[in-house]
């Protein structure tokens, strides 16, 4: 893994425990609803991880860009599910969603070519 993708999720996981550590119970109830949600129901998980990389992008929010493609392709995304997924966060957000496309794109190929 490269160091950027190494770095990002070092980073997550180091700043979501200082969070925990805190125990403030809205904030730990939120970031349960926001696991729970992604987890398999009528949706697997690899539909709702491309689902939030789709809107994660069409919003601009290149950490979230980052957490959803490296779980989307840990549920099985595949390059050509992960582009077309992107293509309809550009669709949505419109060229101002382009910079976030470049580093999606970059971060895709890193993780892909690992997996690869």
């Amino acid at each position: 893994m490269s160091s950027d993708m190494a770095k990002f999720r070092e980073n997550r996981t180091k700043m979501n425990e200082r969070i925990f550590a805190e125990n403030f119970t809205p904030i730990n109830r939120f970031f349960k609803l926001d696991t729970s949600a992604y987890e398999a129901g009528a949706l697997g998980s690899k539909t709702k991880e491309l689902m939030g990389l789709s809107i994660s992008t069409a919003m601009r929010c290149d950490d979230c860009i980052r957490d959803h493609l490296d779980r989307a392709i840990s549920e099985g995304a595949t390059r050509a599910e992960i582009v077309e997924t992107l293509n309809i966060a550009l669709i949505v957000g419109g060229s101002i969603v382009i910079p976030h496309l470049r580093r999606a794109f970059e971060a895709m190929d890193e993780l892909l070519d690992k997996r690869d």
